[in-house]
Parts: C-alpha cells; sequence; structure tokens
C-alpha cells in the first residue's frame, strides 16, 4: 500500500496509508529490521540486537516512490521500502501462502479427487491440489502408474520423504509375524498413526496397488471436527484432552519410541491443530488419581465420537488411486478383509507438514515472479 504521510517521534515511525489508516513501527524494531543487518546472500539476521541501544532514538525520515529512508541519533541511517513496512505492520502477521483455512467436514463429506498427470507437470495444478488437501486434509490422486514408486514420485513432488522406525516407505499387506497391526488383516479403528513419536508424520500417502479381497474399506473421519464438537458438548472433557499428557508407545525388537502428548493440541488462538489418537499405542495412564475417572470419561467420549457413523467415510480404493492426508488431523482406519479372496496391497510414504508448506511458499513465489515476467 502506499505511503501518504509520516509523522517521527523519537521512539516511533507513525505511517499514514492511502487508505488513510496508520501504523506505528517502534524505533528499535526500526532499527532490528534494518537490511544493512541482514547477510546479503543468506538474507540471515547478523545485527546483534543487544549492539544497540535500548532506546534508539529515530529524528527524521523521507519517502520516496519506493519506501523510507530513516535517520537516527548515532548517525545511522536505514532504507525500508514501503512493501515491506506494509507487509509487516506490527500485529498483522505477514500473508503466508501455506497458511491455508481449514474446512473441518463430517460423513458428507465428497472427497476431491485429481488426476496424477496435471500434478507431475504443472505448477498451477500442483499447487490448488496441494491447497485443497491442506484445507480439507483429504484428497484422493487417480491414475498412478501400476508400479511400486508411483505414489512416492508425487510425494517427492513435493519433497523429501520423512522416515520412521517402519523405513522411509512401508508396505501395507497382510503378512506374517507382524510387528503392527496394519499389517494384518483385522479390522483397524480409526487412529492417528505413530502418535508415539515426539512430533509424528505429517501428510500420508497411500498409493493402492491392488485391492482385490472382499473387504478392506478404508475408513476416514475429521479429528478436527470430532474435537471441536467434543468442545460445544463438554468442556471439561475437552480440557482435559487437551491439558493431560498420556502416553504414547511402540516397542518391538528394533525400537521402543514413547513420548507423552496430549490427545488434542491447540494452537495459540486457541484453535485445535494437531490430534493424537491411537486407542492401540496408548501406554498405561499414569495421571493422579484424583483426575484418572475424569480423565476416562473424557477419553471415552472422544473413543465414541470415533465410532460414530455421522463422522466416518468409507472408499474402496482401486489400484491406481492414492489418498493423501494430514496424518495430525484425519484419523483412518481399515474394515477387515479376507485375504483368501484377492490381494490387497497398499505402498505409503510421509512428507511432514513443514516441507508440505515450504512447497506451497515456493511454489507462491514461483507463480507469481511469471505473472509479472
Amino acid at each position: 500500500m502506499t505511503i501518504h504521510d509520516l509523522t517521527v517521534r523519537a521512539d516511533t515511525l507513525v505511517v499514514a496509508w492511502a487508505d488513510m489508516t496508520t501504523t506505528d513501527f517502534p524505533t528499535i524494531w526500526l532499527r532490528d529490521n534494518c537490511p544493512s543487518g541482514l547477510h546479503p546472500q543468506t538474507h540471515e539476521r547478523l545485527l546483534d540486537l543487544l549492539s544497540l541501544e535500548d532506546a534508539p532514538i529515530l529524528l527524521s525520515a523521507r519517502v520516496d516512490d519506493n519506501g523510507v529512508q530513516l535517520g537516527y541519533a548515532d548517525g545511522h541511517i536505514s532504507y525500508l521500502p514501503s512493501s515491506f513496512l506494509s507487509r509487516h505492520r506490527p500485529g498483522q502477521r505477514a500473508v503466508d501462502p501455506a497458511e491455508i483455512e481449514t474446512r473441518i467436514w463430517r460423513s458428507e463429506h465428497d472427497v476431491a479427487r485429481f488426476p496424477v498427470s496435471p500434478i507431475m507437470n504443472d505448477d498451477t495444478a500442483l499447487t490448488t491440489w496441494m491447497q485443497v488437501t491442506a484445507a480439507d486434509g483429504l484428497t484422493i490422486v487417480e491414475e498412478l502408474d501400476d508400479r511400486t514408486d508411483a505414489g512416492v514420485d508425487v510425494a517427492e513432488r513435493i519433497d523429501f520423504l520423512r522416515k520412521t522406525n517402519f523405513g522411509t516407505t512401508f508396505e501395507v499387506i497382510n503378512k506374517p509375524n507382524p510387528n503392527n497391526l496394519a499389517y494384518t488383516s483385522v479390522a483397524l479403528p480409526l487412529h492417528t498413526d505413530l502418535p508415539n513419536q515426539e512430533v509424528p508424520p505429517g501428510y500420508q500417502f497411500l498409493h493402492c496397488l491392488a485391492n482385490e479381497a472382499t473387504g478392506g474399506g478404508s475408513l476416514f473421519a475429521d479429528g478436527f471436527a470430532m474435537a471441536e464438537d467434543l468442545r460445544v458438548e463438554d468442556q471439561e472433557a475437552f480440557d482435559l484432552l487437551c491439558n493431560v499428557a498420556i502416553p504414547f508407545r511402540f516397542h518391538d525388537g528394533d525400537a521402543d519410541i514413547l513420548v507423552y502428548k496430549p490427545v488434542i493440541t491447540l494452537g495459540a488462538a486457541g484453535n485445535v491443530i494437531e490430534i493424537r489418537y491411537n486407542a492401540h499405542l496408548a501406554g498405561v495412564f499414569d495421571m493422579p488419581t484424583d483426575i484418572m475417572p475424569a480423565y476416562y470419561r473424557a477419553y471415552r467420549s472422544y473413543m465414541i465420537k470415533t465410532r460414530d457413523t455421522k463422522y466416518r467415510i468409507t472408499l474402496k480404493l482401486k489400484a491406481g488411486e492414492m489418498v493423501v492426508f494430514d496424518n495430525r488431523r484425519i484419523l483412518h482406519g481399515r474394515d477387515s478383509f479376507d485375504p483368501s479372496t484377492g490381494f490387497r496391497h497398499l505402498h505409503g510414504c510421509y512428507v511432514d507438514r513443514g516441507e508440505f508448506a515450504s512447497r506451497l511458499r515456493l511454489l507462491s513465489r514461483k507463480i507469481d515472479a511469471a505473472k509479472v515476467a
């Protein structure tokens, strides 16, 4: 936005914008963000904040078509672009292309589907698919090649894969001597993967290579919807699931991974940002006796919602389809299947939320640059 006028005070620069709104920029903030304090190539901060006076004094400010020149009592001169000041007004978060508004859904939700070819070959199509996946937490990619790494190729179009104790990729098949229920034919109740990890994997990619057996439908539910409904219906239960950390543990012959975390994690604004729910990996509850009965009631209240059909959708994935979902939001499960009636094989991998967000920001910059060119 265009700068209309400036008012200089020793401790503040008051910027009046063209729309007649004003913004106060503290002098210490202006000095801290002088471009001269950044490395010219990496743009990392080099300025030692303690090298400045506690209260730097602003003496002058002059605006031109592109920015503001600032003069300080210690003789330092800064130049800050108008666009920088507009984007970074105190009290206002800068626009983040990776900050996608969540769309909460229940059983009536129609899962969005996208053909794989545009995702792999066009940045705009990739961006659209990623934005919908971030908003809904769940999409399906169709028309994948009949090869094991076809889904991995899509995941790596975003960024590098997350390695876990199950490997960089994993096969969801019925196999002997399993170390996880996913590698059996039994039904899997709704859950999130690896809540025992300090940071559970972000987006999961499950590519269906074969699904010929009787049964084996894939179940999905929006964990945020269940949490928000619980908040409305039973605030005490919601608060306990937010505030009491419980043990989640996976252990076999090669790994013993334990963490204490709450089932529901809230963001700074009080919004739900993460669900950790996996009844098979929940450890022995060891909270104080005086809150244990109330906690069990709260935990069972959320569990009841995971069994409620008003939240759940069922998909019978076909060969060549891949479901992509936010593992820290979307609960997933599976109906039991009969391995004697046909082969069922899904190939999976993860890309963390941070890498997903990074790709959205890079795509936004690339697309914006192409518009200017």
